[in-house]
């Protein structure tokens, strides 16, 4: 049995994750993630009970009861390297016995739902649109330093996307993470856009945004709104012949989907639109209406 030493897997001296600073006894098996520490709070205002809070830097937790559900809420900060550490954090705390340093032998399950904010890239995802990531698009590269990565990809769409962009190797390979097909027909319902994202490792010269330096693609925008993609064959979300689009930037929906894959884990992404790259329009007081997608999460997860 795998004996994980004390500079892998870093645990606190009170028993707590190194970076979440969550034990194991704290972590519910659904789990609410969400960018902004402080919309943890927000969430978990909708809670009946709460038994747990904790925070440390950007990673804010708290763990409660909403309804008949048990529900970790837990904030990741911005980008796809935060999620490394979130995920990696979370599965340590499912799956591995922190007082023995070795993997639990049955797998424990996660249930992963990301509320987040994006910007739409479509005239049909207009601001104040509710998106549900099918497809994450990682041009942050993080998967590709995980062994399996090709198994957990969409590797069809990944090349299409490539030859469509005439995409730079100076930038590394992005990869599709597809997220999981029944938990996105669970959250998304009838009533959220679905469609391809695009994570970004940053937000202004990545998601092509130019303020004082140039981009090396100028027209990359221009290329990504075009992209289309028809699905080759029925999946549990798309029939075959689904002509899916690139809806929206964001930072974090590609690192999830393809860690939660390899982890053996349920998840995805749905965000709100607050920006319309595409109208060139943005709504900077979208506080209000993001709640409507949080109360829609806690009823459907």
């Amino acid at each position: 049995m795998k004996h994980f030493a004390e500079s892998e897997l870093i645990i606190n001296g009170d028993g707590s994750a190194f970076h979440l600073h969550l034990k194991p006894e704290h972590l519910a098996d659904r789990v609410i993630l969400v960018g902004d520490p402080d919309r943890v709070t927000t969430v978990a205002s909708y809670f009946d009970t709460v038994e747990n809070e904790v925070q440390s830097r950007e990673f804010h937790s708290i763990t409660g009861q909403y309804k008949s559900k048990r529900i970790t809420v837990q904030s990741t900060g911005i980008g796809c390297d935060n999620i490394d550490i979130v995920m990696t954090e979370l599965d340590a705390l499912a799956n591995i016995d922190f007082a023995t340093r070795t993997e639990r032998p049955n797998h424990r399950q996660l249930t992963i739902v990301r509320i987040g904010t994006c910007g739409g890239l479509q005239p049909e995802t207009p601001i104040g649109s509710f998106i549900a990531s099918v497809k994450s698009i990682g041009f942050d590269g993080l998967l590709n330093y995980y062994a399996g990565r090709d198994e957990v990809c969409d590797l069809a769409l990944e090349e299409t996307f490539k030859k469509h962009m005439d995409w730079s190797p100076q930038k590394g390979a992005p990869y599709v993470a597809t997220a999981d097909p029944e938990l996105v027909n669970q959250i998304a319902g009838e009533d959220m856009v679905r469609g391809i994202t695009i994570a970004c490792g940053g937000f202004y010269g990545p998601q092509g945004r130019q303020i004082r330096i140039p981009i090396q693609d100028p027209k990359q925008n221009e290329k990504v709104e075009t992209f289309r993609y028809t699905v080759p064959t029925a999946t549990p979300v798309c029939e075959k012949g689904t002509v899916l689009k690139a809806c929206n930037f964001e930072m974090e929906s590609s690192a999830l989907a393809g860690l939660s894959a390899l982890l053996g884990h349920r998840a995805m992404t749905c965000c709100m639109v607050i920006a319309n790259r595409y109208a060139q329009k943005m709504n900077t007081e979208y506080k209000n209406k993001i709640e409507d997608l949080i109360q829609l999460v806690l009823e459907r997860i």
